[in-house]
């Protein structure tokens, strides 16, 4: 491409995976995340959970002066707690539906303009259409809720149905369901597609995508690795690009990038936040090296498509 990328996406990276220490929602989050903000290839940020409200209010006053964009990933709290929005019993549904209202306050702290949000366990087939009535309604009171906390988008992202996360949403034709469900009452709902989660799920993006082009609202790029249960990376793990027995490295985001920019789901008119999700696992990886390593692949992903 020659067009600069930043005329066609904000380039963001998730801040709890490339600094894991701060995942649980408290360490050294102030800190990590200036290295980011002091980095000007980012433009944007997504965060997590910031548990201390002396640390959210540091982070937000840093984010502002860094000019990023600033997007909240609800996955830390709600992993972390094994909370299902579609649970049959109504009580942990309620629980869910709360803690992310919580969260929808931090990210209103935070100033951020887009939440994002996972789907509970897939129940199997033979209950998953009422599940997903069940999520539909959970995420209608969030929609709601977010109207009073800043108006952010709110955005359903898709996992693997039977690897590792074993969401609900889940295949593409499902996250089709959700969103032509919330859609005309809430315009700002909308799906993020992650490209390390299409082998996981035995999908391919040229032919999932289209199924939910008018719902897609962000992306993440990312590395799995699958082929093999004894691996010790196996399933959803963000593994840096080009991990060996990976799925994903740069010509496979290059031919991300431009199915995205052919199907006009990128450009100067929409310029959507498109994340790494990376984080160190193995022996000699650090955040720095693997913040360089997506940097290098983004560049050269883009370069060539």
């Amino acid at each position: 491409m020659r067009a600069s990328i930043y005329e066609f996406m904000k380039v963001g990276i998730v801040h709890f995976k490339a600094f894991p220490e701060v995942v649980n929602g408290t360490g050294p989050v102030v800190e990590t995340l200036r290295r980011i903000a002091e980095d000007d290839f980012f433009t944007a940020v997504e965060v997590g959970w910031i548990k201390d409200i002396k640390q959210r209010t540091e982070a937000a006053q840093l984010l502002k002066i860094a000019h990023m964009e600033v997007c909240y990933a609800c996955q830390p709290a709600i992993f972390s707690q094994k909370l299902n929005l579609n649970s049959f019993d109504s009580g942990e549904r309620k629980r869910a539906i709360k803690q992310v209202f919580n969260c929808l306050k931090e990210a209103s702290d935070l100033g951020a303009v887009a939440v994002r949000i996972p789907a509970g366990k897939d129940p199997g087939p033979e209950r998953r259409e009422e599940a997903k009535k069940l999520l539909v309604d959970s995420l209608a009171q969030i929609c709601e809720y977010a109207r009073e906390m800043g108006d952010p988008a709110i955005t359903l992202k898709i996992f693997d149905r039977d690897i590792d996360k074993e969401s609900l949403i889940g295949h593409f034709r499902d996250a089709f369901d959700i969103a032509r469900e919330l859609r005309s009452s809430y315009p700002k709902f909308g799906l993020l597609a992650d490209l390390s989660h299409f082998p996981l799920l035995r999908e391919k993006p040229e032919e999932a995508l289209p199924l939910v082009k008018d719902y897609l609202m962000a992306f993440h790029i990312g590395n799995c690795v699958m082929n093999d249960r004894r691996h010790p990376l196996y399933g959803d793990l963000q593994p840096r690009f080009g991990v060996e027995d990976g799925e994903i490295d740069t010509k496979d985001v290059s031919a991300y990038f431009r199915l995205l920019t052919d199907m006009g789901l990128i450009g100067p008119e929409k310029r959507p936040v498109l994340s790494a999700e990376v984080r160190p696992l193995l022996p000699g990886e650090t955040s720095e090296l693997i913040l360089a390593n997506a940097k290098r692949v983004i560049k050269e992903a883009w370069a060539l498509a």
